[in-house]
């Protein structure tokens, strides 16, 4: 039986994914979260084979709880399941620990042989999040680099982060739920290794990524 935790902060996938999969003799859903905190205590509660994880949550991010996954539960095995199919994002995914990176378009039998294959010690990747795995690493291998350090849409938050508006009122700018600018804004200052929005107004200043 291949135990799974479900972290994803929309009830209503938690819901579905739990539907489906639940109807798998060999599956068992031992428990959901909707945040990364909540993700961390319940895997230290429940100790699951795989836990399905989406990047974006409202108070620690999908590739920070990789990251404690990886360092507090090593026998614990994570499927990326998130809307975000960006190199940097699946670079970072996978070098905090992911053993599956699925977007959220994936069928459900896709879904069933990841579980199935990263439970059983191996890895899988959809094909799209492969080819933008390796086209990345032929870039690196060829001394380009990692991907663009930043992407137009967060380049267009932190000009609005530079012009001091908030999180709401880009979201309203953008056209972007709130909580979605507030995962641009992590990712944004994880690229750059910055610690808050002062920081990386600087940076982006100093390095030319955004006009003054």
């Amino acid at each position: 039986m291949i135990r799974i935790l479900l972290v994803d902060d929309h009830r209503i996938v938690r819901e579905g994914l739990a539907s489906m999969l639940g109807t798998q003799p060999d599956l068992q859903i031992v428990g959901e979260a909707a945040t990364g905190q909540a993700a961390l205590a319940s895997i230290q509660r429940w100790q699951p084979d795989v836990v399905l994880l989406d990047l974006e949550m409202p108070d620690l991010d999908g590739v920070s709880v990789l990251k404690r996954v990886q360092g507090e539960f090593p026998a614990v095995r994570v499927i990326v399941l998130t809307a975000y199919g960006s190199e940097e994002l699946i670079l970072d995914a996978v070098r905090a620990g992911a053993k599956g990176y699925l977007l959220k378009g994936a069928g459900l039998e896709e879904v069933l042989r990841a579980l199935r294959v990263v439970a059983a010690g191996g890895s899988l990747f959809e094909p799209l999040v492969t080819e933008r795995l390796l086209g990345s690493m032929e870039r690196m291998l060829r001394g380009e680099g990692r991907p663009e350090v930043l992407t137009e849409r967060e380049r267009a938050i932190l000009t609005l982060i530079a012009q001091g508006l908030s999180n709401k009122a880009i979201g309203e700018e953008l056209h972007m739920a709130e909580r979605t600018v507030k995962f641009h804004t992590t990712i944004i200052f994880r690229k750059l290794d910055v610690a808050n929005r002062a920081e990386a107004v600087a940076r982006a200043l100093r390095e030319h990524l955004i006009n003054p």
